[in-house]
C-alpha cells in the first residue's frame, strides 16, 4: 500500500493550485471546504440539529457548484481525523475514503484539535478545546506558526478543572474552540485566582501576555482544508489506509461492556 501511496501522490500532483475539499464531521455542526491551493473556493456550515449522515453529501455537492467546480476535478480530500463525535467521525472518514477510493485521489486526516489551534492564528502556545460531553472536554497544547501546527503534548479527555489544573502554571496562553468559550467563566475565575490577566480577544486582536480567549470559529472545514494542502506541498505519503480515527477515550459502548 505504501508504493500505491506514492504513486497517487505523484500521479495527482503537488502544486499550488491544487483543488482539495475538506470536510469537518467531528464537531455537532461541522462544515465543507473547497479550496484551490490557498484561496478559499466555497464553504458550507453544518446544522447541528441534523445528522451529518442526512446532509454531508448535499452540503458537498452544493459547495462544489458554487466554487464552479466538479468531484473528479478534486485532487486532494481531506477530514477531521478526531477527537469529536465518534458518529460523526466515522461518517466523515469513511465518506473521504470513499471518495479517494473511487477516484484514486489521495487523501489525509487532520486532528480535530490542530485545526481549532490553527482557527485561532499564530500562537506560541494555543490550548484547543472541545466539549468531550458529560461536562469532560478533549484538550490539547500547541505551537500554531503560519501553515503548521505542532504539538507541544499530547490530545487528553479531562475534566474542566483538571484541565486548569494542568495548564495552570503557564502564564500566556491563548485559549480555543468551542470547549473553551463554553468553560469562559470558568477560565476567567481560576486565571483571577492565580492573578493572571484574562482578556476575551477581537477578531484578529490578541495580547502579548495573559491568557486569551480566542474568538470562536464556526467553520473548521476552512482549518482542515489549510492544513491538508501543507502538509500535501510537503510530499508526505497519504492514502485511505492511513486515514484513521483518533478517539482519544474509549466509546460509551466500550466503557460499559461487561
Amino acid at each position: 500500500m505504501k508504493n500505491v501511496t506514492r504513486q497517487m501522490v505523484n500521479a495527482t500532483g503537488i502544486d499550488t493550485e491544487s483543488l482539495i475539499l475538506g470536510i469537518e464531521t467531528a464537531t455537532r455542526g461541522g462544515g465543507v471546504c473547497v479550496a484551490r491551493g490557498k484561496t478559499i473556493l466555497a464553504t458550507r456550515i453544518g446544522d447541528p440539529a441534523v445528522s451529518h449522515s442526512t446532509r454531508l453529501l448535499e452540503d458537498i455537492e452544493a459547495c462544489l457548484q458554487e466554487a464552479g467546480i466538479k468531484l473528479e476535478e478534486v485532487k486532494l480530500f481531506a477530514a477531521a481525523s478526531g477527537p469529536g463525535s465518534f458518529t460523526g467521525l466515522r461518517i466523515g472518514l469513511a465518506t473521504v475514503k470513499a471518495l479517494s477510493n473511487t477516484l484514486s485521489r489521495p487523501c489525509l486526516g487532520i486532528p480535530t484539535l490542530h485545526a481549532v489551534a490553527h482557527s485561532a492564528g499564530q500562537s506560541k502556545a494555543t490550548i484547543a478545546v472541545l466539549p468531550a460531553g458529560r461536562g469532560e472536554v478533549f484538550v490539547q497544547r500547541l505551537l500554531v506558526l503560519a501553515d503548521a501546527v505542532i504539538e507541544l503534548d499530547k490530545p487528553a479527555h479531562r475534566s474542566p478543572l483538571n484541565m486548569l489544573d494542568f495548564y495552570g502554571s503557564l502564564p500566556d496562553l491563548t485559549w480555543s474552540g468551542e470547549g473553551a468559550h463554553v468553560q469562559r467563566h470558568l477560565i476567567a475565575e481560576y486565571a483571577q485566582e492565580k492573578g493572571i490577566e484574562f482578556t476575551e480577544a477581537e477578531v484578529a486582536k490578541k495580547k502579548q501576555h495573559g491568557w486569551t480567549l480566542a474568538p470562536k470559529e464556526e467553520n473548521l472545514s476552512k482549518s482542515i482544508t489549510s492544513l491538508a494542502f501543507r502538509r500535501f506541498q510537503s510530499g508526505e505519503e497519504i492514502g485511505p489506509h492511513a486515514l484513521n480515527a483518533i478517539y482519544v477515550r474509549p466509546s460509551d459502548a466500550e466503557l460499559k461492556w461487561p
